[in-house]
């Protein structure tokens, strides 16, 4: 069973530490502790967009290679869109399905498990902490405990300056209004009403919207708003 009091201390100590790197050290220790062999901390990519500058740390061998850590990451891995697939911390078992669509999962060499931490406390920004190991476990009051601890690391990261809650990509602050009440049910013309701004302009907010997120049409547009952290209802 979990130790509350050494969660605090780890999520105290996250609080008060003075650089990034003390900041990861103490997330890696807690996903070993839990059995992961296999590391990885990194902000999520809006649609189309690179990785490049928002992993911060990745320590993945690849057991196909004989352990050899891994130098690259896919923005288009499968692996990352768990990070998207919920808000909570779960536990994955990567089946052989699984690795056809992810060389993160295909790196660990057979059928094994990652523990998969989303965070949610740095909205809109997203990232998600994902441990990898044969013989990883972890319950539910350890998965609740991981959670408390990468927010917290995430939100010193930001507050040490080491990451910005700025994305490539991210939505403007009237796009993001302008979806918002689109998805309320509102009409262009409605918008345009509330906003004081013409229904073209709400036109193009929504168009500028669309091509930001990779989306085919207005309600696929509101879906991908959602799924990326751009907008809350």
């Amino acid at each position: 069973m979990a130790d509350p009091m050494e969660t605090q201390s780890k999520a105290a100590a996250i609080a008060e530490a003075q650089t990034g790197k003390h900041v990861l050290d103490i997330v890696e220790a807690q996903l070993r502790k839990l059995g992961a062999t296999h590391i990885l901390v990194t902000g999520l990519p809006m649609p189309n967009r690179p990785i490049d500058g928002l992993v911060h740390r990745f320590r993945w061998a690849d057991e196909r290679a004989g352990g050899i850590e891994r130098s690259d990451l896919d923005t288009e891995d499968g692996a990352l869109m768990l990070g998207l697939m919920r808000n909570r911390a779960f536990l994955w078992d990567v089946t052989v399905g699984d690795m056809e669509h992810s060389e993160l999962f295909a790196s660990l060499g057979g059928e094994t498990r990652v523990v998969v931490v989303p965070v949610t406390e740095t909205h809109p920004f997203q990232a998600v902490v994902m441990g990898g190991g044969a013989h990883l476990e972890a319950g539910s009051v350890e998965l609740s405990n991981l959670e408390l601890i990468c927010n917290t690391a995430f939100r010193r990261l930001i507050d040490l300056g080491v990451l910005s809650t700025q994305r490539p990509g991210d939505l403007s602050a009237r796009e993001r209004r302008v979806l918002e009440l689109t998805a309320l049910g509102k009409t262009a013309s409605d918008i345009a009403g509330l906003l004081d701004i013409s229904q073209r302009t709400v036109h193009a907010h929504l168009q500028n919207a669309s091509a930001k997120l990779n989306a085919s049409n207005k309600t696929h547009t509101v879906v991908e708003a959602l799924r990326y952290g751009q907008i809350r209802l």
